[in-house]
């Protein structure tokens, strides 16, 4: 919980009051690796902020049976289908973990019940939507723009505590390129 409020804290001000407030609406969950979150189909019915753990975020391609990592997301960091959440509709993706994960999760009726009693809380969601909006628009440039080369690069430059633990294969994933591709990079670059 002290992560998180730390995380808030650089963002918004909360008196001690709305401290112990905020406090009330959340509640831990522990996640075995290989544990769905959700799953294509489901309601995301929780906001779940990662103490520690890692979670991929994906969908199943139906023309080739893989996995198509849409996000990863590590301690710090938010693993939510906001779409889902924020509509109460069911979600077109999944969330696995990757190793064990341990969360914070407030429940929808919560978390518009936490927004009324602090509105401050508001900026902060604000802020975090923005920054993950922003990734968003990185992304699509990304794929648009870069070569394959340059994508892996510029992902190593921006995620490294990602790259450390996550697997190679899922990290080509989210690239949209071959794990093969990806050892080619890391064995050129030994040699160099």
């Amino acid at each position: 919980m002290e992560t998180l409020i730390k995380n808030i804290l650089k963002h918004v001000r909360l008196s001690p009051e709305e401290i112990a407030i905020f406090k009330n609406f959340w509640t831990e969950k522990t996640l075995e690796k290989g544990e769905f979150l959700l799953r294509n189909g489901e309601t995301c019915r929780y906001d779940s902020y990662i103490i520690s753990g890692v979670l991929k975020a994906f969908c199943i391609n139906s023309d080739n049976g893989n996995e198509e990592i849409l996000f990863l997301a590590i301690d710090d960091w938010w693993a939510t289908d906001i779409s889902s959440f924020s509509k109460q509709k069911a979600s077109i993706y999944n969330i696995q973990a990757v190793e064990k994960t341990n969360l914070l999760q407030i429940s929808h009726q919560n978390f518009q019940k936490m927004l009324q009693e602090i509105p401050s809380l508001e900026r902060y969601f604000r802020i975090i939507l923005e920054g993950y909006l922003g990734t968003l628009e990185k992304r699509i440039v990304w794929n648009h723009m870069y070569k394959a080369e340059q994508k892996y690069y510029d992902f190593l430059e921006t995620y490294p505590d990602i790259v450390s633990r996550v697997p190679q294969y899922l990290i080509a994933s989210y690239l949209g390129v071959s794990a093969e591709f990806i050892s080619r990079i890391r064995k050129k670059n030994k040699s160099s």
